[in-house]
């Protein structure tokens, strides 16, 4: 059954508001994730006050999105809509001492636990890479091509550990 929780959790100069429209056993993520958020932001070493949003679906909630903003027909994992894309005459702004939205990642529980099983790893291990996958594509890093690929990669990895795969 649905659920709709939202939880703000403030750590430092990090917020995330955490959504579970999908079902209350995956409300623990929301611990998790401002871990993974903590940890990615060190790994990166980037400073700065931000502030992001992530939201348990479904797929049919993930499938609707896919559809409406980027004309895709059908569910994915995660969707990330990044709120500070750079445009080319933009000015950079010092996000150090004001509050930075970098964006929203929406997160399918039903393609996890089906990517879970797939892959031979746990759910839990699925839910994880999924949000660092989305925090990653916040942070402005993409997989086009063979070597934004391999870094990316490379960063979830080390960030969630290779261990739990």
């Amino acid at each position: 059954k649905k659920c709709d929780i939202i939880i703000t959790q403030r750590n430092d100069d990090m917020e995330l508001t955490f959504t579970n429209e999908y079902n209350p056993e995956f409300d623990k993520y929301e611990l998790t994730y401002n871990q993974i958020m903590e940890k990615t932001f060190k790994h990166l070493k980037r400073k700065g006050n931000f502030i992001l949003d992530v939201t348990l679906i479904d797929n049919e909630t993930i499938h609707q999105i896919n559809r409406d903003y980027r004309n895709i027909d059908r569910p994915t994992d995660v969707i990330s809509f990044a709120f500070d894309d750079e445009v080319e005459g933009e000015i950079t702004i010092n996000y150090n001492d004001i509050p930075h939205v970098l964006g929203e990642i929406f997160i399918s529980v039903d393609k996890a636990k089906e990517q879970a099983q797939e892959y031979g790893h746990s759910i839990e291990r699925e839910m994880k890479f999924l949000f660092v996958h989305g925090l990653l594509h916040l942070c402005g890093y993409d997989h086009m091509t063979k070597e934004d690929e391999e870094v990316m990669f490379r960063l979830q990895d080390e960030i969630i550990g290779k261990k739990e795969i």
